[in-house]
């Protein structure tokens, strides 16, 4: 992340020498003591440290002290007092001043002392990211493979770690896109900056260029401060954009001057902030006809895909199912607390026949439900889900009153059955349009009489992807 140093100074060459001290590559100065209110343009530049001259700060100071630090980026504070009185330098100290300055010493030394409130500043922000890692960094080991074509993948992937190039990470929803960004990230010589992960099909469009590029006061209605920006969030580290393919077109410019100019202009803002950053994108579309109906940038499909890694589903590689298997009852047995940590012959080989449309996520989903509902140390066929039983046996009616299904109602409630034959309908529904349509979502989503987004979320949730239905490859 960049920091960002306020100087809210009255002295102009003291302002300027400052500014110049510290054109650093992980520092960004604002200088506003030539505002009518620098104090109240101050707080409003989402700062790290400040530093601020007594006479511009308005009275009484322990209130001014106060507003700063009840800021949220919870800021560093460097008073700069016109006088050298041990005692008001004590009081500043008291009302919540970090440090308190002579301004009469020598610019010089006023640098250096800023320069150690700099580093030490740095070193809070290193500590916060690592105090954020609750969970254990991802390994290059979460992907081995009995596969060969995964280990060809794998392979490929050990090459690409090192390297600073832009990543495109194409594959089905559920492989694990972003989960492989984060190895790529812990495993790369960047694993100690920040990894600020953006799905671009979660924001309005309106929302979406501030959260990727930040903005400055008052460059639209609401915008009371100024705010960072993930890119400038991801400074020192990688940056993840997840479904690239949702991009807006006049968003898509914008990223592709960052990704060949590496300067991020955020909102309303005149100047522009280099950025030492990484890329890394992921999408489940199909770029190469998402260029061809005019809805993404071929400049910026070939920026981005310098380096183009397609991760395989799972029903391509069935022999790690069950490895993956072992490894995530390992885990949630001891998340949960539970001692359910085998599974049955008959259990193991239903999930091997089984198409995962949801992928590696549909999996983790099936086991950590199957603990929940298991009775006993072992995993059997009855504590998987509806949906495995029906695909391993395509020739069985569909049945909601079946044993299976009431089976499983006892330790549902109401509502929760309720959601889930609705989303069975709907999955089987969806599915048998796709098939006759050929994965043309127009045509589903107008036979389905469904707004397109809405068809497109629906297929998100269930796992499905048109690529699986062209050519009538779906029955």
């Amino acid at each position: 992340m960049l920091l960002r140093l306020v100087l809210a100074i009255k002295s102009k060459s003291l302002e300027a020498y400052l500014t110049e001290r510290f054109a650093q590559p992980d520092v960004r100065v604002e200088s506003v003591g030539h505002y009518s209110n620098p104090f109240q343009k101050a707080v409003k530049t989402n700062g790290d440290i400040f530093v601020l001259n007594t006479r511009l700060m308005p009275k009484p100071p322990e209130s001014a002290i106060a507003l700063i630090n009840d800021l949220p980026e919870n800021p560093t504070t460097i008073v700069l007092h016109n006088s050298d009185s041990p005692e008001e330098h004590a009081n500043l100290v008291a009302w919540g001043a970090d440090v308190v300055l002579f301004s009469g010493l020598p610019p010089k030394t006023l640098a250096e002392a800023i320069e150690t409130t700099l580093e030490s500043r740095r070193q809070l922000v290193q500590k916060s990211w690592l105090e954020r890692r609750v969970d254990p960094q991802p390994k290059l080991n979460s992907f081995i493979s009995e596969c060969a074509p995964m280990q060809i993948f794998m392979d490929m992937v050990k090459k690409v770690i090192p390297c600073n190039a832009p990543v495109l990470i194409c594959g089905e929803t559920g492989v694990g896109k972003e989960h492989l960004a984060k190895v790529i990230h812990a495993e790369g010589p960047r694993s100690t900056g920040p990894f600020t992960a953006v799905n671009c099909a979660a924001l309005p469009e309106a929302l979406l260029e501030s959260e990727l590029f930040g903005h400055e006061e008052g460059a639209f209605t609401g915008a009371v401060r100024s705010r960072r920006g993930a890119f400038e969030l991801a400074h020192g580290g990688t940056i993840f954009l997840d479904e690239i393919g949702d991009l807006p077109l006049h968003l898509q410019a914008k990223l592709l001057r960052v990704l060949q100019e590496y300067e991020v202009r955020p909102v309303g803002s005149e100047k522009a902030t280099w950025v030492d950053i990484r890329v890394i994108a992921a999408t489940n579309r199909n770029l190469e006809e998402e260029i061809e109906k005019g809805l993404f940038r071929r400049d910026l499909y070939y920026r981005l895909g310098v380096i183009t890694l397609t991760v395989p589903p799972l029903r391509t590689r069935r022999e790690d199912i069950p490895r993956m298997v072992n490894e995530y009852l390992e885990r949630f047995c001891f998340k949960m607390n539970r001692e359910c940590n085998r599974i049955s012959n008959e259990a193991l080989e239903k999930l091997m026949q089984y198409e995962w449309p949801g992928n590696v996520r549909e999996l983790i989903n099936v086991i950590e439900r199957a603990i929940i509902l298991c009775q006993g140390d072992t995993i059997t066929a009855k504590d998987l889900p509806q949906g495995i039983h029906a695909q391993n046996g395509r020739n069985a009616a569909f049945d909601p009153l079946s044993e299976q299904f009431q089976a499983e109602w006892r330790y549902k409630t109401l509502p929760e059955v309720r959601e889930e034959m609705v989303n069975l309908v709907e999955r089987s529904y969806l599915k048998m349009v796709l098939a006759e349509t050929q994965g043309n979502l127009s045509k589903t989503a107008d036979k389905a009489g469904i707004h397109p987004r809405g068809l497109y979320e629906k297929m998100k949730r269930f796992g499905l992807s048109k690529e699986e239905f062209k050519n009538g490859q779906k029955r």
